[in-house]
């Protein structure tokens, strides 16, 4: 006879709540199939999600959530989360306009503790929030859970420094879905755990040692030597340590991170301990589902799938335009074979930006940093002050995070490093922490660097091509994810001109001017603007460089005497291509009442599909076609 479905009446961890934790694995196996069947018809992040349901489970049982406060990183581990937040009936709109978001979101959930679409904020986010429960006398936990690389993140770092020098009970679960637990398994490892997490072990332990400074016997620092006895302890047994003992935080582990009854009784003994500490758990990404298992990387988000057979569902691409990043990644190969000085680097992102193509073809001229773009950034700096050439490719709205690396250390110092930023502009379901919205306007006004943007994936070839001539100086290249409008993308390369744009048709009542790959939008709305308005003439301009300027041609389009301008770009209107435009012909003395600029609104743009988005945010074709013949 059939079991009796668990997750059918379970709406809220409340619910989980009332379950005995010997039913806690039968939720586990229906929370990974409801996961499998979802995500096989409705993609998204896949392998992540199934390697923490037991986590999310044990979490969700001991913690009195949303009072206790569960902060995640990165948020592609958050769907088991979600599912059981109250969120299960409409999971299946999940990443789908005005749907279910993508990420954890306050905004959608009062479980949803804090946004965390980019990685390694959890402990710092985290800090504050257990920093403010012991102000206001909030009997609150607060957990941060890293994981998926999000340790390598710097701010991890700091975070963890920060929490190992102030007073906190914050607890931090690590995640580990890529280190060996072997080493650590068997008998001293038990006895171990046991010692650890023995309530009446660590009360001993804390009573003595808060006795004996009271009574002034020790100092501050021998209190705080007696509490980490434990690690010591550890230490000796085993002759290992490790960076979270010797920061003073409390270590327990590694876990069995797919065990839920045993991470149910670790997190009830070690929930109520004083100050911080750091619970280590392995799991295996993609658990559950055996070719996610296999290939973790193939399997993070793998689009739609047969869930008995486990074959992904390919779409025939072969008369389709390549994508932006494929062409990037054989070019920079292409470009690499000549010029010995070419190296590439990426923060965690090889298979996504296609920097993949060079480490298989030239492994010791490719780098993966881990997430850590500054560092990705200053390290090509460093490469580039002692003569190599550094391609350092990241994701427009991830370099944010390298704003000050970009301004200190490449632009000041006029590094010749060829920031290549991938998902420029909106990237669709992945929705506000991930679209490439603001690079144009936050790059345009730093000094001593060229921003360019392709209109396809030829101009990106050559602008890769011009990128790494001699004393060409901090050189960057944005374009957006996806495919771009050429099936053959292969031609031969050739320089252009720094601060050139292009005449790509005459017109004499109005012009539209462009950068990037939104140009061949604005192309197919003039063609059909003049077809549907006879005598209508469109002129189009590619921009091209956002800096320089091409200033001759914007004298040109100034003195045309054009009825009006439209601007279009993939992009913030505020301090965009539009604007650039606008603040020469102002500074010039020539008419700006007549440029219309169309761009990304002053706010967030939601998730869902790239036409959608556009649509929505008056950059699709109708919109254009329609700022064309007002």
């Amino acid at each position: 006879m059939e079991e009796a479905s668990l997750l059918t009446n379970i709406h809220y961890p409340s619910d989980l709540r009332e379950l005995p934790v010997e039913q806690l694995p039968q939720v586990c196996d229906e929370l990974r199939t409801f996961i499998i069947d979802e995500l096989a018809k409705n993609p998204g992040h896949f392998a992540s999600s199934l390697g923490v349901v037991e986590l999310t489970v044990a979490l969700h049982y001991v913690f009195n959530t949303p009072e206790d406060r569960i902060v995640w990183d990165v948020g592609h581990q958050a769907y088991a989360h979600k599912i059981l937040t109250g969120r299960k009936e409409r999971f299946n709109t999940n990443r789908h306009l005005h749907g279910l978001k993508p990420f954890p979101s306050p905004d959608e959930s009062e479980y949803d503790s804090f946004t965390c679409g980019h990685a390694s904020n959890s402990i710092s986010a985290a800090l504050g929030m257990a920093v403010a429960a012991a102000k206001g006398n909030t009997k609150r936990h607060v957990v941060a859970v890293i994981g998926d690389g999000a340790m390598s993140g710097g701010l991890a770092f700091e975070g963890l420094n920060n929490a190992s020098g102030m007073p906190n009970d914050l607890l931090i679960i690590l995640n580990d879905n890529n280190m060996s637990i072997d080493r650590s398994v068997g008998g001293v490892r038990e006895l171990l755990h046991q010692l650890q997490t023995n309530p009446t072990y660590n009360l001993i332990r804390y009573k003595t040692a808060q006795k004996l400074y009271s009574w002034g016997w020790i100092g501050e620092e021998g209190r705080r030597a007696i509490i980490r006895f434990n690690n010591s302890l550890k230490s000796l047994l085993t002759r290992q340590q490790n960076i979270f003992e010797g920061m003073n935080i409390r270590y327990f582990g590694p876990s069995d991170g797919h065990n839920v009854v045993e991470l149910v009784e670790t997190l009830r003994k070690i929930k109520e301990m004083k100050g911080p500490k750091l619970l280590h758990i392995h799991t295996v990404k993609g658990k559950g589902f055996e070719p996610a298992e296999k290939e973790a990387t193939l399997w993070h988000a793998p689009g739609k799938f047969d869930k008995t057979t486990g074959e992904i569902i390919h779409v025939d691409t072969s008369n389709l335009p390549s994508r932006f990043q494929d062409v990037f990644g054989h070019t920079i190969v292409e470009l690499a074979q000549k010029n010995e000085r070419i190296v590439g680097v990426t923060p965690a992102m090889p298979s996504g930006c296609s920097l993949n193509i060079m480490m298989e073809k030239m492994p010791t001229r490719a780098y993966d940093v881990g997430i850590a773009e500054g560092h990705a950034v200053t390290f090509s700096c460093g490469m580039a002050k002692d003569g190599l050439l550094p391609f350092c490719n990241i994701y427009s709205s991830f370099a944010q995070r390298a704003y000050d690396n970009i301004i200190h250390d490449m632009a000041i110092s006029r590094l010749n490093v060829v920031l290549c930023l991938d998902r420029a502009g909106l990237v669709g379901e992945d929705g506000p922490t991930h679209h490439g919205a603001f690079d144009l306007a936050y790059l345009r006004p730093i000094p001593n660097i060229t921003v360019a943007s392709p209109m396809d994936e030829h101009e990106l070839r050559h602008l890769m091509f011009t990128a790494q001539l001699p004393d060409m100086g901090p050189f960057v290249i944005r374009y957006p994810r996806g495919r771009g409008s050429l099936v053959d993308w292969q031609c031969p390369m050739k320089e252009i001109k720094t601060g050139t744009g292009r005449k790509l048709k005459e017109g004499r009542d109005v012009a539209v001017l462009t950068i990037g790959p939104i140009g061949n939008t604005a192309a197919a709305a003039i063609r059909e603007a003049e077809a549907e308005h006879i005598g209508l003439s469109v002129a189009h301009y590619d921009i091209r460089f956002l800096k320089p300027l091409d200033e001759d041609l914007l004298l040109e389009i100034s003195k045309a005497g054009y009825s009006r301008i439209i601007t279009v770009e993939d992009g913030v209107r505020t301090g965009g291509m539009g604007s650039a435009v606008l603040e020469w012909m102002n500074d010039n003395g020539y008419e700006t009442k007549m440029v219309k600029r169309l761009g990304l609104p002053d706010e967030f743009v939601e998730h869902g599909k790239c036409d959608e988005l556009w649509a929505i945010c008056g950059i699709d074709k109708e919109s254009i076609k329609k700022a064309i013949t007002l």
